[in-house]
């Protein structure tokens, strides 16, 4: 359907008509949303969506580190969640809550403090505790699946969930999260462990990401997932795509796996780039590289 006369619910929180994307994506280019939406608290977005008819696609966005967002912009409505919903909590039992909103980095420092190990791992991820639980994302041989045991969702139609671990039918970078659906917090089970040697563990999963990964540049994060038995960057290598541009979109000379923004590259550029990554790819291994960054919105 059209939203150009959606009627928006109302919202403690903020609404924004045509709002920028690409001022907080990693990538920096692509179209806006239809409607930006900042709730409040949970409470809030619960009540929005309850309210927001139920042909209106959501799309929920957390710091754009996983997201190709297409020049013609995203239809109906995009949530990005409030500082509100970035607390970090201490809980017995080795545990450790998170708002939806929390970045990866500040939930392994909390869990570091409190001497608590197990979930270094999210230091070397670069998005939201959302995003992480929705894409099961993972590092240095470890994944969300791994240690989380629950989570609260807020579903499309305004309904507020919590779901145990197994709910998530989690595989390989994925979750049955259902479209629409918003995770707002987790709770995450660590094990007993010694600061300094938890701050250890961090500080090489930090200096390792500086070393191997165009950390500085506008990208994406990993472009494709790793198929089975292989890397996603050894295939792309082998195939003499590193270095490979299309506009201003370039394969990372530093770590194949990864598209750049050199400046000037529109989400079309990035993406063909990534296209013909693959095109070449299938060509030289017969591999069939799957895209793991989300692609979003419409074509121009």
């Amino acid at each position: 359907m059209s939203t150009a006369s959606l009627d928006i619910p109302a919202l403690d929180g903020a609404v924004e008509r045509g709002g920028s994307l690409a001022d907080f994506i990693w990538f920096r280019t692509g179209g806006p949303a239809e409607w930006l939406v900042r709730p409040a608290t949970v409470e809030d977005l619960s009540r929005f969506l309850c309210n927001l008819d139920p042909s209106v696609p959501v799309l929920p966005v957390g710091v754009g580190s996983n997201l190709i967002v297409r020049d013609g912009g995203v239809p109906g409505v995009v949530v990005r969640l409030p500082k509100a919903l970035a607390h970090v909590h201490i809980e017995p039992g080795h545990r450790v809550r998170a708002g939806a909103g929390a970045m990866g980095i500040t939930v392994a420092s909390k869990a570091r403090d409190a001497h608590i190990a197990g979930l270094e791992f999210l230091r070397g991820i670069p998005g939201t505790a959302g995003g992480a639980v929705r894409m099961n994302a993972g590092a240095y041989g470890r994944e969300v699946s791994d240690i989380l045991v629950e989570a609260t969702l807020v579903l499309r139609d305004g309904t507020v969930e919590t779901w145990p671990a197994e709910r998530f039918g989690y595989t390989y970078r994925h979750s049955e999260v259902p479209e629409g659906a918003i995770v707002v917090e987790a709770l995450f089970q660590g094990v007993p462990g010694e600061r300094a040697v938890i701050g250890a563990e961090m500080d090489r999963i930090a200096s390792e990401r500086e070393a191997s990964q165009p950390l500085r540049s506008r990208t994406g994060g990993s472009t494709f997932k790793n198929p089975p038995g292989t890397r996603a960057w050894k295939e792309i290598d082998a195939a003499g795509c590193r270095g490979l541009t299309v506009g201003d979109a370039q394969v990372s000379e530093k770590h194949c796996n990864f598209l750049l923004n050199l400046g000037k590259a529109t989400a079309a550029d990035i993406e063909a780039l990534g296209e013909e990554v693959r095109r070449r790819v299938k060509e030289h291994s017969g591999i069939e590289l799957e895209w793991e960054i989300q692609r979003v919105g419409k074509k121009k």
